[in-house]
């Protein structure tokens, strides 16, 4: 078993809140100030759970500079006061920075009974197979 330590578990909290109120923030129409603080909460979250120095590689790595700009530009763009160009652009900067994880949760998703009987239906199957990478791959 893993274990968590306490400042991890706060970081998975605050990313949670993060994400919470990001969605809210979207579902509000795009409230500036919901926005703001869903990002700050997400980002600080993912400092606590993998460490700041981590989080300094991951977003400053020499092949991610395209989605590190446009993700912290987003997020400076909702800040100013512009929140729907803001997220567009912030989203372009989380795909192509979290990219490399959907398959990963796609598959970790995949083997969760309900979840995974869903991604089983014929017509969201090509989607996830899309999304979720070679489903051939063998897993160790």
């Amino acid at each position: 078993m893993i274990e968590i330590s306490d400042l991890q578990k706060i970081g998975i909290g605050l990313a949670g809140f993060g994400i919470f109120f990001l969605f809210l923030g979207m579902l509000l129409l795009f409230d500036k100030g919901l926005l703001a603080i869903g990002n700050i909460l997400f980002i600080s979250g993912l400092a606590c759970v993998i460490g700041v120095e981590r989080t300094m590689r991951f977003f400053f790595q020499r092949h991610k500079v395209k989605g590190t700009t446009a993700f912290l530009g987003g997020i400076v763009i909702v800040l100013l006061g512009f929140p729907i160009f803001g997220m567009i652009i912030e989203s372009y900067g989380f795909f192509a920075l979290f990219s490399g994880f959907f398959p990963v949760a796609i598959n970790f998703l995949g083997r969760v009974p309900v979840l995974g009987s869903l991604f089983n239906l014929p017509f969201i199957q090509k989607i996830v197979q899309k999304l979720g990478g070679d489903g051939n791959r063998t897993t160790v």
